[in-house]
């Protein structure tokens, strides 16, 4: 039964950022539509308020995905080099792929809120072009989905690993 939790779990995770990806570069195809007059690196803009609604959808789901990954993925700690040292394999996968799924979280969310809100107002607005912010928030999805599965298999594997007997420190009866 665990087994089929886990693959439920991880075509969620996969759902929901493909479709986070997918909004955010619908969103920047959408905005690329609108109305622009554009002098050297000053651009005038009438922004699209769909580009803004699905910019958002994205960022929130984006964040929904990493959230239940990292719930149900569990907390995998090195907080010492002697953790380090005594961790497994998949321990320090999980470890590593944690990391790297928070980082591209703070860089994928941040970059498809600024896509979203340069669409949020009401009128034509003028200033430096933020150009691709949607697009390449919408990518960082799908690379978050490959990272939080990689990190859920992980942690989980880890898991299964420190549920087993120690039967290391048994010598087959003889005894020193």
């Amino acid at each position: 039964m665990a087994k089929v939790e886990a693959v439920m779990v991880c075509l969620l995770i996969l759902i929901m950022d493909a479709i986070a990806g997918i909004l955010g570069l619908e969103a920047e195809k959408i905005q690329n539509q609108g109305r622009h007059l554009r002098v050297l690196f000053i651009e005038c803009k009438q922004p699209v308020h769909l580009a803004y609604r699905l910019g958002i959808a994205g960022a929130t789901l984006l964040a929904l995905s990493h959230v239940i990954a990292n719930l149900l993925g569990g907390c995998t700690c090195i907080c010492s080099s002697v953790d380090i040292k005594q961790s497994t394999a998949n321990r320090l996968m999980a470890a590593v792929t944690l990391i790297i799924s928070w980082i591209i979280l703070a860089i994928g969310f941040t970059m498809l809120i600024i896509g979203a809100l340069s669409n949020s107002k009401s009128r034509a607005s003028c200033g430096f072009r933020y150009k691709h912010f949607l697009s390449i928030g919408g990518i960082l999805c799908f690379i978050h989905a490959v990272i939080c599965l990689m990190y859920y298999v992980s942690a989980n594997a880890a898991k299964r690993e420190e549920m087993k007997p120690q039967n290391r420190n048994l010598s087959h009866g003889v005894h020193p």
